[in-house]
C-alpha cells in the first residue's frame, strides 16, 4: 500500500503536485468513520469483481455528506504497477 495525495497550500491548480505521503490523519466522527469503512469495503468488493478494469472511486461519489470534504480516493494498485 502507498499513500499519495495533493497538498492544499493555496497554490494555483497548475502548480499543485502529486506527492507520496508518509502518514494521513482522518479527523472524523464515529459515524463518518463507519461510513468511510463501508466505502472501503464496497470498493474492495467492486475491485475484486471488476479486476483490472477497476480504476478508482471517490468517497464523495458513493457516500452522501462528503461533498465538502477533502477528496478520499481508492485507486487500483495493479494499474499503478503497469
Amino acid at each position: 500500500m502507498k499513500i499519495s495525495g495533493y497538498s492544499d497550500e493555496g497554490l494555483p491548480i497548475e502548480e499543485i503536485r502529486h506527492i507520496e505521503l508518509a502518514e494521513i490523519t482522518l479527523m472524523v466522527t464515529p459515524a463518518e468513520l463507519r461510513r468511510i469503512a463501508a466505502f472501503f469495503n464496497n470498493a474492495a468488493d467492486t475491485m475484486e469483481r471488476m479486476g483490472s478494469t477497476y480504476s478508482h472511486e471517490h468517497l464523495s461519489d458513493r457516500q452522501q455528506g462528503f461533498d465538502d470534504s477533502p477528496h478520499l480516493v481508492v485507486f487500483n494498485a495493479e494499474l499503478f504497477a503497469r
